[in-house]
């Protein structure tokens, strides 16, 4: 696939190393120089130099033929503009475009084919507010990752003494659980080496488990691996730029929120906007202010600033002075890798959480969800399967029959998405959902039209995946 990506900061970057990975000849498009010939003594890719939203600076780009575009730049303004000129005057098939204004998000007329011809809008702040807010639902779990609307939620965990299933194999989980409630061992990360489950691997004290398991389960089936923590109540944030302002207004309502705002005009502006949160002007790294105003009484402390080396101080002294659980933004992977597991208990990489959703519109086959693992290490896509035992090589089969992709797990189903059906949560609030959720094991016949979730614990092994559900092609 011809992909030209308009943008080389955090975002743009990311996408076009994943993108490169998968053998796409892919064009990168900016104003800074340095950057892009930063990514091409990196990375097999053309760069360009100019403004994304002239005409001609595209055409220079391969506009003319381009499969895909994707507008990732600092400026809504100009990734607009870019969508309608590959539109109007390139016919490019797909754009896809970054957005932070709510005024652009909110309307569907101004994205239509009519005005600025947007396939897809972007916003990573919105996404990674998502995400932070998934996280303190599950006060114990380092990545909660959902599919199929939220029917089949997909958890990493760190496996901690005590543990019920700690010291254990995985088949002894079935023990402990009721006969109603099934659950898959989709990964295992011991020491960043990557260990291939079975019922008889034996999970250890501080492995990372990814776990998943029906939305209305998947807290029952986290006790099995460890103690879970208390619910998050109070949260402290350090940051009140979009992302800091986001979580703040997503939180207010339900905890209690302190916002700390570096810059004065910023932290009034965001006291008007808020309801219920306090905010205050101050430095996050200063121990006296942080002291002051609780610390210690903490459930959370979310560093989401602009700068990586501010948050990971900040989060780090936070930590040190008793806040229960620390999260840090940080941009940098090589950092993020390096601080996770110390004193931060969550590093968070924007350009990764934020990736999934896109590469969602850039695989092949009928992808509904793709997830980021581990920063960018392994991926977990969500499948629709189409066609039937004439043309499709899955359907029909049982999974035992299936081909055997190395690093490739298919962990669950999720069928007839278009009925609900009664779920019990926590044994007491009954709720209606749609779809039903069928974990993965080698019987399990796949039908037209289930949705299947496949864990691949090696991002080179998704083109064969998506080859094993295309319809029509021959697979080998």
């Amino acid at each position: 696939m011809k992909i030209i990506v308009l943008g080389a900061g955090q975002v743009g970057a990311s996408v076009a190393e994943s993108l490169v990975s998968e053998d796409n000849d892919i064009t990168v498009v900016d104003t800074d120089p340095t950057r892009l010939s930063y990514l091409q003594d990196r990375l097999d890719l053309r760069g360009v130099t100019g403004n994304a939203a002239w005409p001609s600076v595209l055409r220079r780009a391969g506009a003319d033929d381009a499969d895909l575009m994707i507008a990732v730049t600092q400026s809504d303004q100009t990734n607009l503009v870019a969508c309608k000129l590959a539109h109007s005057l390139f016919n490019v098939p797909t754009r896809i475009a970054r957005l932070r204004s709510a005024d652009f998000l909110e309307s569907e007329e101004l994205l239509s084919p009519d005005n600025f011809a947007v396939d897809y809008a972007l916003c990573p702040e919105q996404v990674i507010t998502d995400y932070i807010a998934r996280l303190i639902e599950f006060p114990s779990a380092l990545q909660v990752l959902d599919f199929a609307e939220e029917r089949v939620a997909l958890v990493c965990v760190r496996a901690y003494a005590g543990g019920l299933l700690v010291g254990k194999p995985i088949k002894d989980m079935r023990k402990h659980l009721p006969e109603e409630i099934g659950a898959r061992v989709a990964a295992i990360y011991r020491r960043d080496r990557q260990v291939t489950p079975t019922g008889e691997t034996v999970i250890e004290d501080g492995d990372e488990v990814f776990v998943l398991a029906a939305e209305e389960h998947i807290r029952r089936v986290m006790r099995e691996l460890r103690r879970l923590a208390e619910p998050v109540r109070r949260v402290m944030i350090a940051g009140g730029g979009n992302i800091g302002l986001r979580v703040a207004e997503t939180l207010e309502a339900d905890y209690g929120v302190k916002v700390i705002e570096g810059r004065r005009e910023r932290a009034e502006y965001i006291a008007g906007v808020l309801n219920s949160a306090l905010v205050l002007s101050g430095d996050a790294t200063d121990e006296d202010l942080l002291e002051k105003e609780g610390i210690e009484e903490m459930d959370l402390f979310l560093a989401l600033t602009n700068d990586d080396e501010d948050n990971i101080m900040s989060a780090s002294l936070a930590k040190r002075l008793g806040a229960k659980r620390v999260v840090a933004l940080i941009n940098r992977r090589a950092y993020a890798d390096l601080v996770q597991g110390g004193p931060i208990d969550i590093a968070i990489s924007p350009a990764q959480v934020s990736i999934g959703s896109l590469l969602a519109h850039v695989r092949h086959g009928d992808v509904a969800q793709v997830h980021s693992l581990r920063r960018g290490a392994a991926e977990a896509l969500e499948m629709i399967v189409h066609g039937d035992e004439k043309n499709s090589k899955v359907v029909g089969r049982r999974i035992g029959e299936l081909p055997v992709i190395k690093g490739a797990i298919i962990a669950a189903i999720v069928r007839n998405m278009d009925q609900y059906e009664d779920v019990l949560y926590d044994g007491r609030i009954l709720k209606k959902r749609r779809g039903h959720v069928v974990i993965a094991h080698k019987d399990v016949v796949i039908r037209t039209g289930d949705h299947v979730i496949v864990f691949c614990l090696n991002k080179k092994v998704v083109k064969k995946v998506e080859k094993l559900f295309a319809v029509g092609f021959h697979f080998f």
